[in-house]
């Protein structure tokens, strides 16, 4: 982490337009990362076949590879503390482009066994690993290019974009179910929504490279202020713990509802993949005004 040479207030601000791109960032990260939820019942199909417990083993797929989130964290947060905030911004939406793009052009079950569910795992556990520096590093991004006493308000904003993006996953999933028949989605048209995907990302990671770095990183690196990641790991462990806590909370709960509920109400319930994910696309629009 970054001591500041400065008070926060002295920082100098990024402008708007740069800072809009921080946060339209979020959308097509939480797009991308939420979409394999919403989708989970045709992938099953496609990656596990006919098998009875399918959709166990996508839920499965997606439970192992969130273990990455963290990792991700841990060493996009050490690379935006000695070489900066941007090269992680750049880095992780490249992770992105590449898992997701990958997912689209995946041999399926019905082409090769097996093996598809096993690469089907290792490019969700790319997409966790990216995940897992991207929002954090956003973050951060946004805190320290911001104006005084707009802080607060800016660094939220990519939380609730996140929001957008998962209601644009549900949007896209739920309406390409909808256009298709069932043969011809499980054939090829589960591939459309990550296409979708994989072009903004490509966007975004183009938009991202007319970013500057944030005047803080700028200004501790010109007068070598920065701090070790032991040292503040040493200082605040305490904290970090509690909020670890805090958001696995947050994120078991908001999980539940995006991935139990539509999964159950096809599987169990009966009810037609488009209804489910219609209920979830509203679901999805409830979150992004709550947030």
């Amino acid at each position: 982490m970054l001591s500041s040479p400065m008070p926060l207030a002295a920082q100098a601000t990024v402008p708007r337009g740069r800072l809009a791109i921080a946060v339209v960032s979020t959308v097509v990260e939480w797009y991308d990362f939420t979409l394999f939820l919403y989708l989970s019942a045709v992938l099953s199909r496609v990656f596990f076949g006919d098998s009875p417990t399918g959709v166990l083993m996508t839920l499965a797929t997606f439970a192992v590879s969130y273990l990455l989130r963290p990792i991700g964290g841990l060493v996009f947060g050490y690379v935006g503390d000695r070489w900066g905030r941007k090269p992680v911004l750049l880095a992780s939406m490249a992770l992105m482009l590449l898992a997701t793009l990958g997912s689209a052009v995946l041999p399926t079950y019905a082409q090769i066994g097996e093996s598809a569910a096993a690469w089907l795992l290792a490019l969700r556990c790319l997409m966790s690993f990216s995940v897992g520096g991207e929002y954090t590093g956003v973050m951060t991004y946004l805190l320290e290019s911001s104006s005084p006493g707009k802080r607060g308000l800016v660094t939220s904003l990519a939380a609730a974009a996140s929001e957008i993006g998962a209601l644009l996953a549900a949007g896209v999933a739920a309406a390409t179910i909808a256009a298709l028949p069932a043969a011809q989605m499980d054939a090829w048209g589960w591939r459309i929504p990550f296409i979708v995907g994989g072009l903004l990302a490509a966007l975004i990671l183009l938009l991202r490279t007319g970013l500057h770095e944030t005047p803080l990183f700028a200004q501790s690196r010109a007068e070598e202020t920065r701090e070790s990641i032991p040292l503040v790991v040493g200082r605040q462990w305490r904290a970090i713990i509690r909020t670890f806590v805090i958001s696995g909370l947050v994120s078991a709960t908001y999980y539940v509802g995006i991935v139990y509920l539509p999964t159950y109400l096809v599987s169990v319930q009966g009810w037609a993949e488009s209804s489910a994910l219609a209920l979830a696309t509203l679901s999805a629009a409830v979150v992004v005004v709550a947030s």
